[in-house]
């Protein structure tokens, strides 16, 4: 039987998993706001991901979740860009950053596989830090408005 999960096509399948476990699941699915599937399906995701990329982790925000060099606070999408304006130089981004070009690379892998969804994240953020800059200069105008 085949139907559709966050926007994708999907069957049902069936897993035998320890009391204790669906139990875990449950709960944290609830303290989430989630389903059980929801959350099983994310961490089965994730954890795939995790499997081929070793070097990303994912993190909760205010803006969801993101993908993460490990060991660092950096987001894969603010180690491309800068990656993009060296001239895709794993050298100078990690000299830049001061991490090991083992993560960048990490990173950049990542990056490969995952283009479209870490492009819109990049493309997301930067309308954000363009909607705050306006906000902010708003602010300032009328800050200054009437001053000599």
């Amino acid at each position: 039987m085949c139907h559709t999960v966050s926007g994708k096509m999907a069957r049902t399948r069936t897993f035998r998993l320890p009391d204790e476990l669906l139990a875990s699941l449950e709960e944290r699915a609830r303290d989430r706001g989630d389903s059980a599937n929801a959350l099983a399906e994310r961490l089965l995701e994730e954890g795939l991901r995790r499997d081929r990329h070793p070097l990303i982790d994912f993190w909760d925000s205010a803006a969801g979740r993101r993908a993460m060099v490990l060991g660092t606070r950096l987001e894969v999408g603010q180690v491309i860009d800068t990656w993009l304006l060296s001239d895709k130089s794993v050298t100078q981004t990690a000299e830049y950053f001061e991490i090991p070009q083992a993560k960048i690379q990490a990173a950049v892998s990542y990056y490969a596989e995952f283009q479209e969804e870490i492009d819109e994240w990049r493309e997301r953020k930067q309308e954000f830090a363009d909607r705050e800059y306006e906000a902010w200069r708003t602010g300032q105008a009328l800050l200054t408005w009437g001053c000599s």
